[in-house]
């Protein structure tokens, strides 16, 4: 087409009505921008977009040029600055119903390998298009944060700092440009100082859904830090403001949750947005100074447990690192011996202690591991005596795990140590009430057959709790009725140990000799084989079945456990001196 087709049909465009106009004037428009574009003819569209005899043109059927022009921005090519220029240009010119409905379809259908680019060159538009929307500007901020959240949820969350700084995925330049985009709202309505209309009160729900989508991503899955200032911890602390400032209450976000701040998103995801909040509010303290500090550390452990379960119930290590900090921070406030017996009534209280213990036993991060056994002994030491004595029973119970076992084992001798001290006696612990739970303890989960083994943490912490008990007899014979029935007790374990231990030592015995027996002779023998691979097969040390080691690893776990089987035997001798002396 040349100059002058392309003038006469310029002309007739000024001419005729925009209700006039045809599908195909629309296209052709569009074809003719994409064609300036793609000669490196920016600076001529630019000019005619800015003549004001094109202004009808333009009002009528600018929006068209939005995409191939943010095609141009996004490709970074030269001249840039004209097309963003061009853009400004229709933002301010066409209609702003039309512009919003072509900015949502290009968020919609960005290109997968281009969202942060498209997210960062179409934001600052949007933003002038939104303020100069009159009616429904509420609900369209509302698609339009949606949509962009929408797309900025298929970008990965950076984890490591050095992720955070390269933010080769651009969710970080994202996120400061969704920041920015809701500045000018935020600051209308805090110009109506509270007298707000049904207009601003939509307004409001919908940057309050825009914040709790935040908190869930990529928030929850960020790694924050006071010490690191990084792009998500200022959009962190950017997300922490806007609340108040919108005269939402933090502690009604997290602790009064109302029926309509619950229709926001599903209950899973509200519960994920109010963990992260309650996380940036009580590690991180950020907006901490907003929050009233009328509530007692119980009430705030108590209504935090909620969120530290639902956040220990992840399988994400972001998760698990957030709830384990949560929760050291919510037990951290609360008194040691404080804690009653009824909260173990609530469901959180029992779900978190379980999810802790599936932590310990389960997760493959050593980290993890080690911090989660932290807090489940600050959360021990917060319960009285009482709870302490419920919570050991339940976790004997329910537990399954000679570690697990052997740990509440050894807290059990530490609260009887703790009991004996002047002005801290407690039946719980020295009377009729701890037989119950010493009887609990002090038992092998299958009888003679127990594999010494596998239950040796527990078996090693129940026989130090027999030798400090039978040390400190003077306190317990006080009632000769417990004194009678914990000898009881321990006469009728010690017994079934010693023949768990008979029986352990022959057969551990035997393996050995019959693998010391193959090595020497490197017996070829089917048989031999056989019955060496059928002998071995029910050992299992720490999950890991000990005819699949080799021959030398074998050789060392059987040599360990008849070693660990004279110190059990020992031990179990020492009890006996002490309780004849």
């Amino acid at each position: 087409m040349n100059e002058d087709q392309v003038n006469d049909i310029i002309k007739r465009w000024r001419r005729t009505p925009e209700q006039d106009l045809k599908a195909e004037d629309y296209q052709q428009f569009k074809d003719l921008g994409s064609a300036c574009l793609t000669q490196g003819d920016g600076q001529q569209l630019l000019k005619f977009l800015q003549d004001h005899k094109n202004q009808s043109i333009v009002t009528s059927m600018g929006c068209v040029l939005l995409a191939p022009l943010l095609n141009e921005v996004v490709k970074k090519d030269k001249g840039v600055d004209r097309c963003e220029a061009a853009i400004t240009h229709l933002t301010k010119t066409c209609s702003p119903d039309e512009l919003l409905h072509c900015l949502l379809g290009l968020i919609e259908d960005i290109n997968p390998a281009a969202i942060s680019e498209t997210i960062v060159a179409i934001v600052p538009h949007l933003q002038t298009v939104l303020q100069r929307l009159d009616e429904r500007k509420a609900s369209s901020v509302g698609l339009a944060l949606s949509a962009l959240q929408k797309q900025l949820s298929l970008l990965p969350v950076p984890y490591t700092r050095q992720q955070e700084e390269a933010d080769e995925y651009g969710l970080c330049r994202c996120c400061a440009a969704l920041a920015q985009l809701t500045k000018p709202f935020i600051e209308e309505l805090k110009r109506k100082d509270g007298k707000c209309v049904a207009e601003d009160e939509e307004l409001k729900t919908e940057l309050l859904k825009f914040c709790m989508r935040s908190l869930r991503q990529p928030l929850l899955e960020a790694e924050l830090s006071r010490d690191r200032k990084s792009s998500l911890w200022l959009f962190a602390t950017e997300i922490m403001f806007i609340l108040p400032a919108i005269q939402e209450s933090l502690s009604e976000l997290l602790f009064f949750t109302s029926l309509k701040r619950k229709t926001l998103m599903d209950n899973n995801q509200c519960r994920e947005s109010q963990a992260c909040l309650a996380y940036l509010l009580f590690v991180q303290l950020i907006a901490i100074d907003r929050f009233p500090a009328v509530f007692s550390p119980v009430f705030v452990l108590q209504c935090n447990m909620e969120y530290i379960n639902q956040l220990l119930s992840s399988k994400r290590e972001s998760h698990l690192v957030k709830g384990l900090a949560l929760y050291r921070k919510s037990l951290e406030s609360v008194q040691d011996n404080s804690l009653p017996v009824s909260l173990l009534e609530l469901k959180s209280f029992y779900s978190v202690p379980q999810n802790l213990r599936l932590l310990l036993t389960d997760c493959p991060m050593k980290h993890l591991r080690e911090s989660g056994l932290q807090v489940f002994q600050l959360f021990i030491d917060k319960l009285d005596a009482e709870a302490k004595h419920k919570f050991f029973r339940c976790m004997l119970k329910t537990s399954n795990h000679s570690g697990v076992e052997g740990f509440i084992i050894k807290n059990i001798r530490k609260q009887v140590e703790f009991s004996m001290k002047p002005g801290n006696a407690s039946d719980w612990f020295l009377g009729v009430e701890f037989l119950s739970l010493l009887g609990l303890g002090l038992c092998l989960p299958q009888g003679a057959e127990t594999n010494l083994l596998h239950d040796m943490d527990r078996v090693m912490e129940c026989l130090n709790l027999l030798r400090y008990l039978v040390i400190r007899h003077k306190e317990l014979r006080r009632n000769a009725d417990v004194w009678e029935e914990l000898c009881r007790i321990k006469d009728k374990y010690l017994k079934m140990l010693r023949v768990c231990i008979r029986m352990s030592r022959v057969y551990y015995s035997t393996e050995l000799k019959v693998l010391k027996e193959d090595q020497k002779l490197k017996a070829k023998e089917a048989r031999a084989s056989a019955r060496s691979t059928k002998l071995l097969k029910s050992i299992t040390v720490k999950h890991e079945r000990v005819s699949d080691m080799s021959p030398e690893a074998q050789h060392q776990v059987l040599q360990s456990a008849l070693v660990t089987f004279d110190l059990m035997e020992s031990l179990i001798v020492r009890i006996e001196e002490i309780t004849e002396e």
